[in-house]
């Protein structure tokens, strides 16, 4: 039995994202904020996702922390399906540390057995995405 060959590509692009705030489940402990992810993705990646953003700001500026999960769905090299993204991002006085990964085992349609990292870049108030992923070539 042959092992799948697996196929590792770079997308980019960018992508628009609107942040809705959700009123927090003990207005007398707000911590954590919780908001709604809505995004918009174009360039090698064209399509949607949704999802949700748990976040704590502390008492010292520049210092903050956020996880969030997002339903991608979208059309990726030309192949469609879903998928899951995790974040995990800190914000250590200043200095930024973010982790955003595809959740294992949750690609569906053409993009079933997908795996990667995507980098969320910021300039200029633009955000754009560098994802770096591996599917099994197609046979």
């Amino acid at each position: 039995m042959m092992k799948p060959t697996l196929m590792t590509s770079r997308a980019t692009g960018d992508f628009e994202v609107k942040l809705q705030p959700q009123p927090p489940d003990d207005p007398q402990h707000p911590v954590p904020g919780r908001m709604s992810l809505d995004k918009q993705f174009h360039g090698d990646m064209e399509g949607t996702s949704k999802g949700q953003m748990l976040a704590a700001q502390t008492a010292v500026k520049g210092s903050a922390g956020y996880v969030a999960m997002e339903l991608v769905t979208a059309t990726l090299h030309g192949r469609r399906g879903t998928f899951v993204l995790q974040h995990t991002g800190t914000m250590n006085r200043g200095e930024p540390q973010l982790s955003v990964t595809v959740v294992p085992d949750s690609g569906t349609g053409d993009l079933t057995g997908i795996s990667g990292k995507l980098a969320i870049l910021i300039a200029n108030g633009k955000h754009s995405y560098e994802f770096d992923y591996s599917l099994d070539e197609p046979a």
